[in-house]
């Protein structure tokens, strides 16, 4: 018997892309069937935090493709970028090619905590500084990785054109349902990495990262405050974070675990 061949890559992706699409599925049916400005209002308000939570399910994505197939891949980022702000290939650059290499230097880190005089930045701060330049700064790096920034330039392009015909189609509901959605989406994202880096200025890869080993957190955010792990391995898949945890463990102060849920 031939074994039927999965476009995901991994199983247990399949119930966070379910759930994630149903959430654009339920935009798209308000989009095209609601037009009281107070019944779409009141979604985009109710989905902030939990639409926040995708944010961390598109980091994973851009470490670790989620299906076999390029086209699927493309599409589900579609889909990402309405949720978060984070178009294609922008997470690759900024973060993976970027942050990835440079979180122990605070001078080139693309999400560098501190300001140019040392200091710390404080929380809101960084995360509007972040999320203001998280596009220019993935430009910037792109330009050693011409390849994924050509990507990253079409799909963005796309994205926004498909956007802004959303918006001319419907404006209220556009902005609504999309704009606005996606501007909140990269700010959460920025807000939400605040606090695996801040304040800790070292050259120990051990010693650089808060960990959240709370398990609705990690649930929420396919364990993502596993973050020691996750650097230490960041091509490794979520699901396998809380395993190589264990094995870096006793080389990680105690005094960065962390087991609340925010």
């Amino acid at each position: 018997m031939v074994k039927r061949l999965s476009a995901f890559k991994h199983t247990e992706d399949r119930w966070p892309v379910t759930l994630i699409l149903s959430l654009s599925a339920v935009d798209f049916l308000l989009y095209f069937m609601v037009q009281n400005p107070y019944i779409l209002g009141v979604w985009f308000y109710l989905m902030i935090i939990p639409k926040s939570q995708i944010c961390a399910w598109n980091h994973h994505h851009q470490h670790a493709p989620t299906f076999r197939y390029t086209p699927l891949n493309r599409i589900l980022e579609f889909f990402y970028a309405l949720h978060t702000g984070t178009c294609t290939n922008l997470w690759v650059l900024h973060h993976v090619y970027g942050h990835h290499q440079n979180f122990l230097d605070q001078t080139k880190d693309q999400s560098r905590w501190r300001r140019k005089d040392g200091s710390q930045m404080g929380e809101l701060e960084y995360s509007i500084v972040i999320a203001a330049t998280a596009y220019y700064r993935g430009y910037l790096v792109g330009k050693n990785f011409p390849k994924e920034q050509r990507q990253f330039l079409l799909f963005t392009t796309l994205t926004f054109l498909i956007v802004a015909g959303l918006v001319a189609y419907k404006p209220l509901a556009g902005i609504l349902l999309f704009v606005l959605p996606m501007i909140m989406g990269l700010f959460m994202t920025a807000w939400a990495t605040y606090e695996h880096h801040a304040g800790r200025n070292t050259d120990n890869q051990f010693e650089a990262s808060f960990n959240n080993l709370n398990p609705w957190y990690n649930l929420l955010t396919g364990n993502l405050g596993y973050h020691t792990a996750h650097h230490y391995n960041g091509g490794l898949h979520w699901s396998k974070l809380p395993k190589l945890h264990e094995r870096i463990a006793d080389k990680i102060p105690p005094e960065l675990i962390r087991h609340s849920i925010v």
